[in-house]
């Protein structure tokens, strides 16, 4: 009977063996692949630029921007459009150290004729955004604006700022950069063509646009002022 036994227990011996092989090698398959796996995650941060990890100084401005934002004015500001064109650092050396105190500047508009700017300065980021947010509110102007274009050509001046900006047929695009980008798509214009001709200090520029959105007139206001009449369009 001991025989019969060793005979009858071999082959379900031989057959379990290697489903327990079997389940330990897939074991150590998704361990390898799991092991795998995080090399590779490895591999691609230490592969990934420095400059793509490192975070924008104005996309976080702009964060803390958003979420300064009151909650019951949260549903403008996403209708709206704010930027903050520059951040400038101030130190101040005492006896104790060093004092640092920060100025910010922001564009702000509802991308359909207004648009605004305001200057603001504190001792955090934060608060010096929120300042300059704020007062960009305040003082809006209208902008005249036909087919997402300006009417007219125009040249802006404010101190060593000097902006030109030229309608653009539809399609084009907004041609500019610096604060002068940031001013005229807060207006609402989405095809124009524009170069600063003179300081690349950011606040000249932001006023120089400003400067030249006020002096856009329409063809209706012009001929208004001269004491025409504008001819009727016939039916064709």
């Amino acid at each position: 009977m001991s025989d019969e036994t060793v005979n009858e227990n071999t082959p379900e011996e031989e057959i379990t063996e290697p489903v327990v092989a079997s389940a330990e090698a897939g074991a150590e398959v998704e361990t390898l692949a799991g092991a795998a796996d995080n090399l590779e995650l490895l591999a691609v941060e230490v592969v990934a630029d420095p400059r793509d990890v490192r975070f924008d100084k104005l996309e976080r401005a702009e964060e803390i921007l958003r979420s300064s934002a009151p909650p019951s004015s949260r549903d403008e500001f996403e209708n709206s459009f704010e930027k903050v064109v520059h951040i400038n650092r101030c130190s101040k050396v005492v006896k104790g150290g060093r004092r640092f105190s920060f100025s910010a500047l922001v564009v702000s508009g509802d991308r359909d004729g207004k648009v605004g700017f305001g200057f603001g300065k504190a001792q955090e980021v934060a608060e010096c955004i929120k300042k300059a947010s704020e007062a960009s509110k305040k003082f809006m102007i209208p902008v005249n604006i036909t087919s997402n274009t300006i009417p007219h050509s125009v040249i802006g001046e404010h101190g060593g700022g000097r902006v030109m900006l030229i309608p653009a047929s539809p399609g084009t695009g907004l041609i500019a950069g610096g604060g002068v980008r940031a001013v005229v798509e807060a207006a609402g214009i989405k095809d124009i063509l524009a170069k600063s001709m003179g300081s690349n200090n950011k606040a000249n520029v932001v006023k120089a646009t400003i400067n030249a959105l006020e002096q856009l007139r329409t063809k209706e206001q012009i001929y208004a002022i001269r004491g025409k009449r504008m001819a009727e369009k016939k039916a064709l």
